[in-house]
C-alpha cells in the first residue's frame, strides 16, 4: 500500500557539516525537511521508493537501482562525517521491470552501491529514525513526458498490489535560472516554472504539467519535472492533500519542500 509521498529538493549546502554560514541561507528548507522527515516516520514505511533524475539528464532508459546494499557518499563536498547505509528492495524491481517492458516503457536493472548526492541528501534527512526501512532509487530518463506518467501508473499498481507500506520520495530542484548568480544564469523562464508548478501542485493538475511548453521547461533548466510527473502518475485517483512546507531560493535555485498527504 502507498503510504506517503514528498517533494525534497537536494541542496549541497544542506549537507549536515558544510559551513553552517552556507546552511543559514536555507534554514526554512533545513526545517521543513525536519517537520517531513516527522512525517514520514508516523508512516511506517516498509520500503522508500526514490525518484531523482541523472546528472547529465541523457538517460534514454529508466534505471533501477537493485544493489542489496547502498551507503550515501557525500565526500565530494567535503562532508566526510556523514555515512548511512540501507538495505536495498528486492520485491518490487522485477515486477516494475517486467510491467514496464510490457508497456512499451524502457527500463534497465542495475546495481551500484554508492548513491549520489541527489538521492543521498533527501535521506540523510528523511531516515534518521528509520533505521530498517529499505530502498529503491529509480532514475528518470530522456522518455516522453507522458512515459514519466505512465511508469508512476505501472508503479502506483504494483504498490497497491503489495502488503508492504510504500512511501514515495521525489528529489529534484526548481529552477536554476532565477537570478544572475544561480549555476545557470539568469533566464526569465525560471521563475515563471517555479510559480507554475507550485500552482499546479497545488491544484493537483497532471494535465496543465502535460501542457507546460517544452522550450520554457528546458529554459529554467530544472532537475525535477521528470520526477513529478511520475509522482503524479503515481497520485492519479488517489485523495490526497498537497502540503506546501517551504520554497526558498537564496543561491537562486528554487528549493520545494511539500508533503502530498494521503
Amino acid at each position: 500500500m502507498l503510504c506517503f509521498s514528498c517533494i525534497t529538493p537536494h541542496p549541497v549546502v544542506a549537507t549536515p557539516t558544510i559551513e553552517k554560514k552556507m546552511s543559514e541561507k536555507i534554514k526554512n528548507t533545513i526545517k521543513s525537511l525536519k517537520v517531513l522527515e516527522e512525517d514520514l516516520y508516523i508512516s511506517k514505511p516498509d520500503i522508500i521508493l526514490l525518484f531523482s533524475s541523472s546528472e547529465d539528464l541523457k538517460e534514454d532508459e529508466f534505471l533501477i537501482n537493485v544493489s542489496p546494499t547502498f551507503k550515501t557518499d557525500l565526500k565530494e563536498f567535503g562532508d566526510l562525517v556523514t555515512q548511512k547505509e540501507y538495505k536495498g528492495d528486492i520485491s518490487l524491481p522485477n515486477k516494475i521491470y517486467e510491467t514496464c517492458l510490457q508497456k512499451d516503457l524502457k527500463v534497465k536493472l542495475f546495481t551500484k552501491e554508492k548513491l549520489a548526492y541527489n538521492f543521498s541528501i533527501p535521506l540523510v534527512y528523511l531516515t534518521n529514525h528509520l533505521s530498517d526501512v529499505k530502498i529503491l532509487p529509480i532514475t528518470t530518463s530522456t522518455q516522453s513526458y507522458k512515459k514519466h506518467v505512465k511508469l508512476g501508473e505501472v508503479i502506483k499498481e504494483i504498490i497497491l498490489a503489495t502488503n508492504k507500506r510504500v512511501a514515495v520520495v521525489v528529489s529534484g530542484d526548481l529552477s536554476h535560472a532565477l537570478t544572475s548568480d544561480s549555476p545557470a544564469g539568469f533566464n526569465k523562464s525560471g521563475e515563471n516554472f517555479d510559480n507554475k508548478i507550485q500552482e499546479l501542485l497545488n491544484q493537483k493538475s497532471l494535465s496543465g504539467m502535460l501542457q507546460l511548453n517544452e522550450k520554457n521547461i528546458n529554459d529554467a533548466n530544472e532537475t525535477i519535472f521528470r520526477q513529478l510527473l511520475v509522482m503524479m502518475g503515481i497520485m492519479l485517483n488517489i485523495n490526497y492533500d498537497y502540503k506546501s512546507y517551504c520554497y526558498e531560493a537564496p543561491y537562486g535555485v528554487g528549493h520545494l519542500t511539500a508533503n502530498l498527504k494521503i
